[in-house]
C-alpha cells in the first residue's frame, strides 16, 4: 500500500514563497514518476510540475514555470514544490501524485497514487 502524505500548506501574502513537501511510504516510487497537481474551488484539477522517474527531468506548466520548482529527494522517497512570487490565482489545494509514465501528462487519470492534498491561500 502506497502512502503519499503532502505538508507545507499554508497562508501567505502575494509575493511571498512557501515549500510544499510530500513523503511517500510503503511500496517503493523510485521508478515512478511525482507530479504535482492543484485544484481550486469550481476548477479542474491543474497539472503543475512533474519530475520523471527514471530520468530525474523536470516538466513545469507555463502558470507555474519561473516561479515554482520541483525536486526529489535523492532516496527519491520526497518529493517538493519551492514555490516564490506566489500570486492570489496560486490559492488550491495543491496535491502530489505518482504514475509509471515517465513522460508525465496532465490528466489527473494517469496517475496510480494520490495524497490528501494541502491547502495554500495567498491574500492579495
Amino acid at each position: 500500500q502506497v502512502q503519499l502524505v503532502e505538508s507545507g500548506g499554508g497562508m501567505v501574502q502575494a509575493g511571498g514563497s512557501l515549500r510544499l513537501s510530500c513523503a511517500a511510504s510503503g511500496r517503493t516510487l523510485t521508478t515512478y514518476t511525482m507530479v504535482w497537481f492543484r485544484q481550486a474551488p469550481g476548477k479542474e484539477r491543474e497539472f503543475l510540475a512533474a519530475v520523471s522517474g527514471i530520468g530525474g527531468d523536470t516538466w513545469y506548466s507555463d502558470s507555474v514555470k519561473g516561479r515554482f520548482t520541483v525536486s526529489r529527494s535523492a532516496a527519491k522517497t520526497s518529493l517538493y514544490l519551492q514555490m516564490n512570487n506566489l500570486k492570489p490565482e496560486d490559492t488550491a489545494v495543491y496535491y502530489c501524485a505518482a504514475g509509471t509514465k515517465e513522460v508525465p501528462t496532465r490528466w489527473p487519470t494517469d496517475y496510480d497514487y494520490w495524497g490528501q492534498g494541502t491547502q495554500v491561500t495567498v491574500s492579495s
